[in-house]
């Protein structure tokens, strides 16, 4: 990983940048192998906490795609339409 996260240190607690960090990460999961669909959902509500706005999201998740090449949103929606429980796994 060759690139940082888009967090916001000034008005984020540590536990708040420690939840953003962790739905990051599972988006990179799910990409590079794969992710329990309720494990990126269950990160995806913790990240909502910290950031409601969805202007907000759509900067942040922008930063982190531009960055990373991971949508965010694809990843997310992909868990949602899932019919099953199992993993989810996004391809480029």
């Amino acid at each position: 990983m060759s690139y940082s996260y888009p967090i916001d240190e000034v008005f984020w607690s540590k536990e708040e940048i420690i939840d953003v960090v962790s739905f990051y990460s599972m988006v990179e999961q799910a990409y590079e192998s794969s992710v329990k669909k309720e494990e990126i959902l269950l990160a995806y509500t913790r990240f909502k906490q910290v950031v409601p706005s969805k202007s907000e999201e759509k900067k942040l998740c922008g930063e982190f795609e531009k960055e990373s090449s991971y949508s965010c949103y694809q990843t997310v929606k992909k868990a949602r339409e899932s019919q099953d429980n199992g993993r989810i796994k996004m391809s480029k």
